[in-house]
């Protein structure tokens, strides 16, 4: 019985659990410890035999299952679950998806194992531009349909907040459906869904042959449309040799900053063009893909605060025989964090679970790494890391439960779904694997 102190309301409790994994912040009452570089990346914060406590959607109380119960009174309707002999952590971030789309890719496959290149393909008319012939080709009310579904899944996976770009509109109009689509789907899903405008995804055919025409009209067109309706946060762009060169990124990025969009950048994914630089040169808050990126540019970066996104299921997926030098960001101290990068061509995925995988095998992360840049630093990648991304006391209860007995476990089962209870904003969504909303 608490004697000392007033006890806290509870609606929730997940209690008894062989780890909690909370990722809290390193000095006690110190503020946000802001996101996790180097050998800091595997300090996860363990409690064992731990409970999580929440009200209301937030965390009111983390320790061990009987100090947590001493400070606690629950409401008459409060949730208890025992999560003995598992692992709660912080929900998955997945802080680089293409959600919005219609069609599928899967005749890429084939080419790709016949010898052509990604950028052969989109030369050829495929890759993005045959997702954006049908993207426009869709409604809005169908894109929402197959974006709740995806949603569905990502979240009996474990994803509790996802970032989704537009990009396969290319146009004014089409541009803002998909953002309008993005709004919608953030509205009606559990899982919280925050918008990126990608206008410069690609050259749409109309505008073949003249790219820099088409900056001119994602500069001085669709940026203030999207502006005008308020649909995006970030404002992103596919800095890349056959698609937009550094200076047209540069431009793009800063007249998006000019209308209060943060950037990010589609960096270093075919060849090292000087993304990891621009993105350094403009303070973007994350730079993403990253395969070639050149040392200066990694140091750059991490003077520059600026995260690593890091996208292992792509390279799996175009077999490009390489992964981005995940220890070569740790060493220069920028933080690291991963995503899935789901999109119909080159990472139909939708599982963090899967990318962790990858991670483990391909990149030869360590587990306590690759949980860190799935949560907290892919957290701070979208300018969240104060609200979700690790479990402490004041942030969203946004929580895994995961039918493992040590975190090890997470990225040692490829294509095993581990995740057993999914947990957002202090309400169970997910409970046996299964949607219960």
């Amino acid at each position: 019985m608490n004697t000392g102190e007033q006890l806290i309301h509870a609606d929730l409790l997940v209690e008894d659990a062989s780890e909690v994994v909370t990722f809290a912040r390193e000095v006690p009452g110190n503020g946000a410890a802001g996101p996790r570089t180097g050998s800091s990346m595997r300090n996860l914060g363990i409690i064992s035999g731990g409970s999580v406590a929440a009200y209301q959607g937030r965390i009111v109380a983390i320790g061990r299952a009987h100090e947590v119960r001493k400070k606690i009174r629950l409401t008459q309707d409060a949730e208890v679950i025992d999560a003995k002999g598992k692992v709660i952590l912080p929900g998955f971030v997945d802080s680089h998806t293409h959600l919005v789309f219609a069609g599928s890719r899967e005749k890429e496959f084939i080419q790709r194992a016949e010898g052509k290149t990604y950028l052969e393909i989109l030369a050829s008319g495929g890759g993005i531009l045959s997702t954006v012939k049908a993207t426009r080709d869709a409604s809005h009310s169908q894109l929402l349909e197959i974006g709740l579904k995806n949603l569905d899944i990502m979240l009996c996976h474990g994803t509790t907040t996802v970032e989704a770009k537009s990009g396969y509109g290319l146009s004014v109009e089409e541009e803002l459906k998909i953002l309008r689509v993005i709004k919608d789907l953030d509205r009606l899903h559990p899982v919280d869904v925050v918008s990126t405008f990608m206008g410069a995804h690609a050259v749409p055919r109309e505008y073949a042959g003249d790219t820099e025409d088409y900056v001119r009209h994602v500069i001085e067109e669709q940026l203030p449309a999207v502006k005008e309706e308020g649909l995006a946060e970030f404002c992103d762009v596919f800095c890349e040799e056959g698609v937009f060169s550094v200076e047209q990124s540069r431009r793009i990025l800063e007249a998006g900053l000019a209308l209060g969009l943060l950037p990010k950048i589609h960096a270093d994914e075919m060849g090292a063009t000087g993304g990891a630089e621009l993105a350094a040169e403009i303070s973007a808050v994350s730079a993403e893909h990253l395969l070639y990126s050149s040392e200066e540019g990694i140091h750059k970066m991490a003077e520059a605060g600026v995260i690593a996104i890091l996208l292992p299921a792509t390279s799996f997926t175009l077999g490009f025989g390489r992964y981005a030098d995940a220890r070569a960001f740790m060493r220069a101290g920028c933080p690291v964090a991963l995503a899935t990068d789901f999109n119909p061509g080159t990472s139909p995925t939708l599982s963090m679970q899967f990318v962790m995988n990858v991670a483990a095998l391909g990149m030869k992360l360590h587990p306590a790494e690759i949980l860190c840049a799935a949560t907290i630093n892919a957290a701070y990648g979208l300018n969240r890391g104060d609200s979700i991304g690790s479990l402490e006391v004041g942030k969203l209860a946004d929580m895994v439960v995961a039918n493992v007995g040590t975190y090890l476990g997470i990225p040692y089962k490829p294509g095993t779904n581990i995740v057993d209870k999914a947990i957002k904003r202090g309400r169970l969504v997910v409970d046996e694997g299964r949607l219960v909303v």
